[in-house]
């Protein structure tokens, strides 16, 4: 079944935006024909960066990506910002309503009525198009955040991709937030502010 497979990364993250992939299978793949595939947080980086090849050379996916940034996020919130993201990214590869959508649990395309779609519930460990959008998603902001790290080197974005590590803390705590980069409301209890 031909079919969009949507999922996100950077969600939890206290910098940097978050991330929606997008893979329509335009040639069914099922899990025998990518026996080694698993969600992107259960692979290596390594083996991410080869999936990430793969799906750019396959000819049975087509993918798009899709960010909302750290002042989205504070401005409307973590759940619309996702949304967003994920409504542009589906819509990049096909028009509301044409193909069924398949998401992580959690994910909505907006709006929601117009796509026909099913969240599932560990969907990136059983549904191939959904394995491959996390890959999507997650290389993709993995690659923004090390981008990132040349111009704010004090933060080491390009080691912890703007998670709340003790390194990335500390250095909220000694040099204060990066404004437009940090996300405000991830980082109150962290500041104070």
């Amino acid at each position: 079944m031909i079919c969009i497979g949507i999922d996100e990364a950077g969600r939890g993250a206290l910098a940097g935006p978050v991330s929606v992939g997008a893979v329509i299978l335009v040639k069914p793949l099922a899990w025998a024909d990518v026996p080694k595939l698993k969600d992107s947080k259960k692979l290596s980086a390594k083996k991410r960066e080869e999936w990430f090849a793969w799906i750019q050379q396959s000819d049975a996916v087509v993918w798009a990506v899709e960010f909302s940034s750290a002042k989205t996020i504070d401005t409307e919130g973590i759940v619309p910002a996702c949304n967003a993201a994920a409504s542009r990214a589906a819509a990049r590869l096909a028009s509301p309503g044409s193909v069924p959508v398949v998401l992580d649990a959690g994910l909505k395309v907006l709006p929601y009525d117009a796509w026909d779609q099913k969240a599932i519930v560990r969907g990136d460990e059983t549904e191939v198009a959904i394995a491959l959008a996390s890959i999507v998603a997650k290389v993709s902001r993995d690659r923004f955040m090390t981008a990132l790290a040349q111009d704010y080197p004090t933060y080491a974005f390009d080691i912890h991709k703007g998670y709340g590590t003790r390194i990335h803390c500390d250095a909220i705590l000694k040099h204060g937030p990066a404004s437009g980069i940090h996300r405000a409301t991830f980082i109150r209890s962290l500041t104070g502010s």
